[in-house]
């Protein structure tokens, strides 16, 4: 249960979220209904996640699997299944992004997914265990551009995870939304 209402004021940039919210995610978004009792860190959280859609650099699935691996280090139920979902969306492999947690004993994975996932769970650890290895072999396979913005994304997905368990934001069901269940029997 969260741990703030998801019932803030009904400010007209509140009712706009939600309308966007609904329009785009076919519901309105926890997260957004618990930042909104502070207009402001909503209206900065909007904007920030505006301007981050326009990083180009690294390859979506990439972002995707460091991102899902950071949130599942963090335990973030709610940023797990929405990414889920918002990479499902975008045709990715159901099997990989089912695998997130469990990656190491998982073979869906290539060398290079792997070495990001591995990353994502080395900079989201408190302190960082980043070495100086792991940051060679992504450079086998991304450019400078590529690792910076892998590592800002990392670290974006760690604001939001723990704003989400923080604020005790668990599953939308988004997971449940697009994959067709398997038949019985």
């Amino acid at each position: 249960m969260a741990r703030i209402s998801l019932d803030p004021p009904r400010t007209l940039f509140v009712r706009l979220t939600d309308w966007y919210s609904r329009r785009t995610y076919g519901t309105v978004l926890d997260p957004a209904r618990a930042v909104a009792h502070n207009p402001r860190v909503l209206i900065s959280q909007a904007r920030f996640e505006r301007s981050l859609a326009k990083w180009n650099k690294l390859d979506p699935e990439l972002t995707a699997l460091a991102v899902m691996a950071s949130a599942a280090s963090i335990g973030c139920s709610w940023c797990m299944d929405f990414g889920y979902w918002e990479s499902r969306q975008h045709g990715m492999d159901h099997r990989k992004l089912h695998d997130v947690p469990v990656w190491r004993d998982s073979d869906v994975h290539t060398p290079l997914e792997r070495d990001v996932m591995a990353y994502a769970e080395a900079v989201t650890a408190t302190p960082p265990t980043v070495d100086d290895a792991m940051v060679k072999r992504l450079h086998e396979h991304l450019n400078e551009a590529q690792i910076v913005e892998l590592t800002a994304m990392i670290a974006v997905e760690n604001l939001r995870s723990r704003v989400n368990a923080a604020l005790g934001l668990t599953s939308q069901g988004f997971k449940d939304r697009c994959d067709v269940p398997q038949p019985l029997g």
